[in-house]
């Protein structure tokens, strides 16, 4: 009975507290703060865009090549000899002018020669005078001679021999002859004087004072420091930009295509201008390219600076130096620049309306450079492209463009 007892109480208490907590999470529940709502994010998706600008001036047509002479010979003497005189500024790095006489020959030899060749023609011009004198007279004795003969006997013809005709003649190739001897006597004594034939750079040099050197012994090599040559090579693409490009005769001068020649030295990025010279008849065999030839004029005049970090004294172009190119191409009436992640594959571009609205515009791309391309279609000046955030898009669909709704 007892038993019964207490197994009723217990349970009794268990009850209690069971309502107890009960009463205690329905009071705690109705107290809570309710959580935050949010609405859902919207379901059209975020573009990134850029905007378009309409072109003008002629298209820019980029390539790259590295700097080498206009011109670049051998210097090398005409005549032998020991070597007595070298110019400090002949050697390696330095410039010389037009005509400087870069090193000379010794001279004793040529003089000795060109004093025997003008001995031999003085005794040759005495000969040809005395034989002169000869054929006169014997033409005035023939005269002579005819006029005893009279008007009655029937004239006779002389004989050249007679009239010392063939002898005169003799002398006289005799007299050519020893000037000639003379003359080539003067030009090799010229010779050893070695000058310059253009303003150039002296790239190398191997001779010195008591060398001996013989004719068209190479010493040296000297290029022009007039003008340097690049050797552009373009896709037949691109150089489809290039106006003219096939009429373009070699030395026709700056009246070429403009272009702008731009190297990098240290931090600082310099330009020159210049002008395409001709274009090869042949395409590279290997990069199925064709090579244009731009010319520099004045290239150790110092290059203009294109960037703020460029130091004062500016460089000059240097031969063998990498450059990056930029060709004036074709003017077309209508085009436009248009950012290079805005092209898609197909060559379309996304274009939005103010109302978020996509549009597929295909395009005819004429030329593309690192940061934009440029394009001819049926876009228009100021208008919004997609650039990103997207990875397709349809005719008509939504987008949101500005900020990023998810950030």
């Amino acid at each position: 009975m007892l038993r019964k007892l207490l197994f009723g109480s217990s349970t009794r208490i268990i009850a209690v507290i069971m309502a107890a907590t009960g009463v205690g999470v329905v009071l705690l529940l109705s107290l809570a703060p309710e959580p935050e709502s949010r609405e859902p994010p919207p379901r059209i998706p975020f573009a990134q865009t850029a905007r378009v600008s309409a072109g003008s001036g002629p298209i820019p047509v980029y390539g790259s090549g590295t700097v080498r002479p206009g011109a670049e010979i051998d210097i090398a003497p005409q005549v032998g000899g020991k070597v007595v005189w070298v110019d400090p500024g002949f050697q390696s790095g330095g410039r010389v002018a037009a005509g400087r006489t870069l090193f000379r020959i010794e001279e004793a030899d040529y003089l000795y020669r060109l004093q025997e060749a003008e001995a031999n023609l003085a005794s040759r011009r005495v000969a040809f005078l005395q034989e002169q004198e000869q054929a006169m007279i014997a033409r005035a004795q023939y005269e002579l001679y005819s006029e005893r003969q009279g008007a009655e006997a029937a004239p006779s013809e002389a004989s050249p021999l007679a009239l010392r005709e063939p002898q005169l003649e003799a002398a006289r190739a005799a007299l050519s002859r020893d000037e000639a001897r003379v003359a080539d006597a003067n030009l090799a004594l010229s010779r050893t004087r070695v000058t310059a034939p253009f303003d150039g750079v002296v790239r190398t040099e191997s001779v010195d004072v008591g060398q001996i050197v013989g004719p068209g012994q190479p010493v040296g090599r000297l290029f022009a420091s007039n003008t340097v040559e690049v050797v552009v090579p373009l896709s037949d693409a691109d150089a489809a930009l290039i106006p003219g490009l096939w009429e373009l005769r070699a030395g026709d001068g700056e009246a070429g295509v403009a272009v702008r020649v731009i190297a990098q030295y240290g931090e600082g990025t310099y330009a020159w201008g210049g002008y395409v010279d001709r274009v090869e008849a042949s395409l590279d065999a290997q990069t199925r390219t064709v090579d244009v030839i731009v010319r520099v004029s004045d290239p150790f005049a110092a290059g203009v600076s294109a960037s703020a970090s460029s130091a004062s004294g500016s460089p000059p172009l240097l031969v063998g130096k990498f450059v990056e190119v930029e060709i004036d191409g074709v003017s077309p009436e209508d085009y436009f620049r248009v950012p290079r992640a805005a092209l898609q594959t197909g060559n379309e571009v996304w274009a939005v309306s103010e109302a978020g609205v996509v549009s597929i515009i295909p395009v005819r791309v004429l030329q593309r450079a690192d940061d934009e391309v440029f394009v001819t279609g049926s876009l228009e000046n100021g208008q919004a492209v997609i650039t990103g955030g997207i990875q397709f898009a349809a005719e008509g669909m939504r987008v949101q463009t500005g900020t990023d709704p998810a950030r």
